[in-house]
Formats: structure tokens, sequence, C-alpha cells
């Protein structure tokens, strides 16, 4: 391996034995075919263990020392990373205080320090603590394509949260990722499209929709970002601010119309509640008022939500109470 290939330098930084008998070569005997997914090892074990046991299934070689917080950080989330392919790659962990020569022959600098080796030789490296999707995404580049349905939903989990935090560059570099691995996963398909959503880019969300099939088109996942998109032309439409509706609706709170047109435009601003107890306004005061169009609405809101959304789940139990109390 080249020194400079993975970011490591020339020398090491530590005290090392460069003349220590560590072979980097083809594996003289066959791997054991039981190995624990997560070892520490030796470097009279690197052989076997790595070179050897990477001949069967990728092994990453965590450089750490006990002195090194940003390895205790790594540490957690690198195992369970591990653990959680079911055998498709394993973990071992040298202590470079206590086995120092295999990262000075490397020229390892700095820890934590993860080789991955596939077929005897190091294929791929990090430097640093990573977070938990970005140690994901690693293995996969290692391991194969994302076919670990436990992994791919705890991806989708992340890019999700990432985005309710307002993350938008980062969860989209996931979403972007799964799809690489799965370009037809409605999940992460409707992500990007409700990303859109929230910077207001309609036709972006125009665009993911218009390369779907038919199938694709009638998912429960396509469906209700259709839905959502139905909710936010009209509020494009409007060209008005929830707080300018507002203000409008205090001059005359009898307009249901301006509180329906109001009630649009908290959604579009992601203020689920208030929107929907508009429209239970307009219902309580005036049931059925043109058209049933409030309680359309409101379903509508509902479906592009989920029903397992929580205001959708305390709206529609409000309505029920309504409507038939």
């Amino acid at each position: 391996m080249s020194n400079n290939e993975y970011g490591f330098g020339s020398g090491s930084g530590y005290t090392t034995n460069q003349n220590a008998n560590v072979s980097f070569g083809e594996p003289s005997a066959p791997a054991a075919k039981s190995r624990a997914p997560v070892k520490d090892i030796s470097t009279a074990e690197f052989s076997s263990e790595v070179i050897q046991g990477s001949m069967q299934v990728p092994v990453l070689v965590d450089f750490w020392a006990p002195w090194c917080e940003p390895c205790k950080q790594l540490a957690p989330a690198l195992e369970k990373a591990v653990v959680d392919t079911n055998g498709k790659i394993r973990l071992v962990k040298m202590d470079i205080d206590k086995h120092p020569e295999v990262a000075g022959q490397m020229g390892i600098q700095s820890i934590p320090a993860v080789v991955a080796f596939v077929e005897g030789k190091p294929a791929d490296a990090f430097m640093g603590a990573k977070t938990e999707t970005e140690i994901r995404e690693f293995i996969s580049k290692i391991a194969g394509p994302l076919d670990d349905n436990d992994q791919m939903e705890t991806l989708l989990e992340d890019a999700q949260k990432l985005a309710d935090q307002g993350d938008i560059q980062e969860a989209g570099r996931i979403y972007g990722h799964i799809l690489t691995a799965e370009p037809n996963n409605l999940q992460a398909i409707a992500g990007v499209g409700h990303l859109y959503l929230g910077e207001k880019n309609l036709d972006g969300v125009r665009g993911v929709i218009a390369n779907l099939d038919e199938e694709q088109l009638a998912s429960a996942e396509i469906t209700s970002l259709k839905s959502a998109l139905d909710l936010a032309e009209p509020a494009e439409a409007l060209g008005k601010t929830s707080s300018d509706l507002q203000a409008k609706l205090d001059a005359k709170p009898d307009d249901h119309q301006l509180r329906l047109d109001l009630a649009i435009a908290l959604n579009a601003a992601n203020q689920r509640e208030e929107a929907a107890d508009h429209l239970l306004e307009i219902i309580s005061r005036k049931p059925g008022w043109n058209d049933d169009a409030v309680r359309v609405q409101l379903l509508q809101f509902f479906e592009a939500w989920g029903m397992t959304d929580e205001t959708t789940i305390s709206a529609r139990r409000k309505l029920s109470s309504l409507l038939f109390s």
C-alpha cells in the first residue's frame, strides 16, 4: 500500500520497531471459518486474523490507544456497525501502545485510523472520529451494496432525523447514497422530494414525481409526496405569508376563506398543528361550509402528513368529536 494513498504519512509518530517481522504477503494457510465480528489482536496475530481472514470477508483494522479520546468516541459506533452487518465484515483492534509494529510499518501518524483489508490487501481507510452514518457508508463501500434491511432502515432514519433538524445538505447526501445502492428505494425518493418541499422548490418536487412509473406513483410514499405538493401549490399561488393572513383574519375573524388560506400557508411553513386547528375552527363554526371544502382539505392534510403522524392522530380525534358529538 502506498502511504499517501489513504492519507497516511511516510513516517510514524510513534516509537516503533520498524524492522519487526510483520508479513503483508499472501496467506500461507487457510483462515479459520468462524471468527468473532470484533476482536483485539496482537502483532503476532495480524497475519492470520487480517491477511488470511480478509480472504474470506473484508477485515477492518482499528488502530487505537487507551489515551486517545477520539478513539473512544469512534469505537462504539464502529463496533455496532460491524456487528449489524451480520458477518459481512469483521473488525480487529490493535492497541498501538502494546503492538506498535504494524502501525509503524504502515506509516500511520495519527489515530484513530481504520484500514480495510480485502483479499489480503489494504483497500481503503479513514482517519479520525466519524458519525455512525459515515461509518456505515464506508462499510457499504467495502462489503458491497447496501442490501441489509436493518442497515438501510438506519440510514433512512438518519436522513429523516437530519431533515427534521433542518440539515438539508447532509440528509440529501444520505438519500443520494441510498439511491446509488437502491435506485428504486421509494422512501429515499420521497425523502428527496420532501427536501425540495422544505426549500419551497416545487419544480424540484415535480421533477422527482415526473420520473416515476405508474406503480411507483401509486405507492404510499409517493402518494403522500403528491398530496404534500398539492397542498404547497395553493400556498405558492397565494403568495402571502401566514403573518399577513393572520393580520387580516384578526380584523375579520368570521371570514372562513381567509382562515382556510391561513391554514394552507401555515401548513406550507410546517406549522401543522396550527393549520389543523384553523380548519377545525371553521368546521365547528360552520359545518359543511363551501360544500364541505374544509373537511376535504383537512383530510388532504392527513394524507400528506401520514396517518401515524402525531398531528394527524390528534386532529383526527378532534374532527371525530366535532362530527359525531
